[in-house]
């Protein structure tokens, strides 16, 4: 795996705020042939799965690769994700509930043959819990606009400076960058 301080250059190097859901210079046949060649991978080690590739406009990631708990193996079902940036950032972490839920219960032989793939087809693995490091690249992402709104909430008298007690109120992550519907 690439060294952790290497992915966060590549994260900072591919943000662009010109370009929220894809590159300039993004390459759709290429996506859908990487993206077929990762399901491909996916598929011959756990069987069929479901994909959903180029999912939907406004969106950063191009799709999403779902392997059922039976074939993944950790009692959790996997979530695969393909971004539309970095020559196509790809990350993984269990689902619980329906949602993601990192990546502390996947194995690190998965994590290492993942990473494996990866770098055979020019992709870049990007750890689930490095996408949850706070965002400080220079896009203006929707978190963003939650602080903007409650800001004007406060000045506007509608709420109190301590009133809205969500801690998350303004701050975004990584994984909203290259995961998320922008």
């Amino acid at each position: 795996m690439l060294p952790r301080d290497r992915i966060r250059a590549l994260l900072l190097e591919h943000d662009d705020p010109g370009h929220l859901e894809r590159p300039a210079d993004f390459d759709l046949d290429g996506s859908r042939k990487c993206f077929a060649r990762l399901v491909g991978a996916l598929e011959e080690r756990f069987g069929p799965s479901r994909s959903r590739g180029l999912l939907a406009q406004d969106a950063s990631f191009y799709g999403v690769i779902d392997v059922s708990a039976d074939a993944a193996g950790p009692g959790r079902p996997l979530r695969v994700l393909m971004s539309n940036f970095g020559n196509y950032f790809v990350t993984a972490d269990v689902v619980a509930d329906g949602a993601p839920s990192g990546d502390a219960g996947l194995s690190e032989e998965f994590v290492t043959w993942l990473d494996c793939v990866c770098t055979a087809m020019g992709c870049a693995f990007v750890p689930a819990d490095l996408l949850r490091e706070p965002y400080n690249g220079a896009s203006f992402l929707e978190a963003h606009r939650d602080e903007e709104f409650v800001a004007a909430l406060v000045a506007a008298g509608e709420v109190t400076e301590g009133e809205d007690d969500d801690e998350e109120t303004g701050k975004a992550y990584w994984a909203d960058r290259y995961f998320a519907y922008m």
